[in-house]
């Protein structure tokens, strides 16, 4: 059965799974009715397709489904968005599976034929849940992540945590590659904190010599040391009332590790040579791109200390987990620094920006603005060519895996990839994965995706199907 959709901004989104095409139909007529805007989908595999692209407020399936189950579907979605309640169906409901669904942390479990009214209940009780815990927006109250630039969903479900952790005053860690944008995302969190009024001040801690750190960090006083001509206000002391941003906060020496475990219990500091304490109000955020829990396993990083950071961890996903968001970046980058160097750049050419789409970039966000920043010095014409770009890059791009060694579950994500990447245009994907338009479809229907899902636009258009007569375009 198709899947179909009814999109409103102000209606809330269901995802409803069924392989039965009448049940389907009775569930999305009923919620609809409801007001709520409903997708309904066949299968499990269709619905975590579905969930790529968008995040439902709550995911409604059947248990017995084809291929991947109900049960294994609920595990499926809380290993990528805790927290979105599902309800699951069946027809062959036993108290034992019941037992078994609800201690997994299925939020309701009804079987069939079941009651209309319990249904609706049930619904209404999933959507107040999720409500909760689903941070409202608007134009106006997205300025707390303007400088983010995104459309991926694995970043949206990173904003989603930030913004709901940034109403408190939780310690934050920030785990994240080298030039992901750590900073960034702690700079929104405290423009979205109710401490937004107050200083955000960020220090790398492993920019700065280990003589040198505690003074910076604590601050101190005239005379503390040889140099010290003057009293000398820390870290901790400016950022009182504000955030302070501890960076690579992995490398601090043991020695800071201690104190700095005492000025989060005690909130207060001693300035280098102080005899008296001065209180500070100070909520920490830091980030690391070391592997904290083997650095304790080697007595490099104190474990109370680690706890006291990571009351909550944030993980942001390296360049190469969102693909889809290079181009947007890239064209980002470019109008900003066309104006630092006063030129009239308008874009990339089509291959050179699916050189950019397709790099490694193992220094990941930081890289491409430099590589940007690069072919913006050196560009002499409007459109950026891909000579510039390859210059720039100095390493080969990705080279696609021929489909024959590739595994099923690779082909499935590298298909998605190139679907977000190409705004689900088919001729586009299928060029880029050097196949013709034929043989693409028939491993899109293989792995059960959709071009226009990728599109947001109805799967029943004008690329709904594989073309049968004329594929010399594609040779």
């Amino acid at each position: 059965m198709p899947s179909t959709a009814t999109n409103s901004d102000t209606k809330t989104p269901i995802l409803v799974v069924d392989d039965d095409p009448d049940l389907l139909r009775l569930l999305s007529l009923r919620l609809s009715a409801a007001g709520h805007a409903v997708t309904a989908v066949a299968s499990a595999e269709e619905a975590l397709a579905r969930l790529e692209l968008a995040r439902p407020r709550l995911v409604l399936s059947d248990v017995r489904l084809p291929g991947m189950d109900g049960l294994k579907l609920y595990d499926a979605i809380q290993a990528r968005y805790p927290g979105l309640p599902v309800i699951l169906l069946t027809a062959h409901g036993t108290i034992p599976d019941a037992v078994d669904a609800t201690m997994r942390g299925v939020f309701s479990y009804l079987t069939k034929p079941f009651d209309g009214q319990e249904l609706m209940a049930a619904v209404d009780r999933a959507l107040a849940v999720s409500a909760a815990a689903t941070p409202r927006t608007s134009e106006a109250g997205e300025a707390w992540r303007a400088e983010i630039v995104s459309r991926s969903a694995v970043m949206d479900e990173v904003l989603a945590e930030a913004r709901l952790v940034a109403a408190g005053d939780a310690s934050v860690l920030i785990r994240g590659e080298s030039g992901s944008g750590k900073e960034l995302l702690a700079n929104a969190i405290h423009r979205a904190s109710p401490r937004a009024k107050g200083p955000f001040v960020a220090v790398n801690c492993s920019a700065i010599p280990e003589a040198l750190l505690e003074s910076e960090l604590f601050g101190h006083v005239k005379g503390a040391f040889t140099g010290a001509v003057a009293n000398h206000r820390g870290l901790f002391q400016s950022a009182d009332g504000g955030t302070l941003f501890l960076d690579e906060i992995g490398d601090m020496p043991p020695t800071l590790q201690v104190k700095l475990l005492r000025v989060l219990q005690e909130r207060q500091v001693r300035p280098v040579g102080a005899q008296q304490s001065v209180p500070v109000d100070v909520r920490i955020l830091s980030a690391t791109h070391r592997d904290l829990d083997a650095a304790m396993a080697a007595g490099e990083f104190r474990e109370d200390l680690y706890y006291r950071l990571n009351v909550v961890t944030l993980t942001l996903p390296t360049l190469a987990e969102r693909r889809e968001d290079i181009p947007l970046l890239a064209q980002h980058f470019l109008q900003r620094l066309a104006a630092k160097y006063q030129k009239r750049l308008n874009g990339f050419a089509p291959d050179a920006l699916s050189a950019l789409s397709t790099a490694a970039w193992p220094g990941n966000v930081r890289q491409l603005h430099n590589v940007v920043e690069q072919v913006c010095a050196l560009a002499t014409a409007p459109l950026i060519p891909l000579s510039l770009v390859q210059r720039a890059l100095r390493v080969p791009t990705v080279e696609v895996l021929p489909f024959a060694e590739a595994k099923r579950r690779f082909e499935h994500d590298y298909l998605v990839g190139l679907l977000k990447l190409t705004d689900g245009q088919v001729a586009d994907a299928a060029r880029l994965a050097e196949r013709n338009r034929t043989e693409f479809y028939r491993l899109l229907q293989k792995h059960g995706l959709t071009p226009g899902l990728f599109r947001g636009e109805s799967p029943d258009g004008d690329e709904g199907g594989p073309p049968v007569a004329d594929e010399r375009q594609d040779k």
